[in-house]
């Protein structure tokens, strides 16, 4: 028998699978949303997704969370963004431009290691040059290189942690990581002038 209980709890089931289905929308697209791409993008009505936007922002603003949503109004109509609140851009800024991003130079001295792995630190020096000491020294930092010591030099490898950073499978062809190596370098520099913008913004 059903009973009135019964379908409370089965809305309040499917209202908790469609809040966290178009919080999911809003953290992957790490942009402004239209109406109508919410919907595209989640499968929900406007009059279900105006209300659940409501309650996220709600949510977030009784728990004290560094996350909101951000509403803005266009000549189009209203757009929503999921964002870190303004009092937290600071530690988006320190990412930006943070030890993970790597020069060309940098770059350069990595796909050496990963296309000729395992290889004396001696070889990559006498390749690159004393600069490629502090490339090394960084990899080593961030976990993405493994040092071996062998006699008097280091024997370099890639560790697991360069496969997932990069996002590549162990085994992958060079072509494949230096394209992801420069996805990342240009995924920083827009983090850079995003964060720029918005320092900007502030100083006006």
């Amino acid at each position: 028998m059903v009973t009135s209980t019964t379908i409370d709890e089965v809305d309040d089931a499917r209202e908790k699978e469609d809040t966290r289905r178009l919080e999911a929308v809003f953290f992957v697209s790490g942009r402004f949303l239209n109406m109508q791409e919410l919907v595209s993008l989640s499968d929900l009505n406007p009059v279900i997704i105006r209300n659940l936007i409501r309650r996220l922002q709600e949510r977030y603003e009784k728990n004290d969370s560094a996350i909101e949503i951000v509403e803005k109004k266009t000549e189009e109509g209203e757009m929503w963004k999921m964002d870190v609140k303004r009092e937290y851009h600071n530690v988006i800024n320190k990412l930006a431009t943070g030890s993970s991003e790597f020069s060309k130079a940098e770059q350069e001295t990595l796909a050496i290691i990963a296309f000729k792995q395992p290889i004396k630190q001696s070889v990559i020096i006498k390749i690159r040059g004393n600069k490629a000491y502090d490339h090394i020294k960084k990899f080593a930092e961030l976990g993405l290189v493994k040092k071996k010591k062998t006699g008097h030099t280091s024997e370099l490898s890639l560790s697991d942690e360069f496969y997932d950073y990069f996002s590549v499978n162990e085994g992958s062809s060079m072509k494949e990581i230096e394209k992801k190596m420069d996805e990342e370098k240009m995924a920083k520099e827009e983090a850079k002038m995003s964060s720029a913008g918005v320092t900007k913004l502030e100083g006006k």
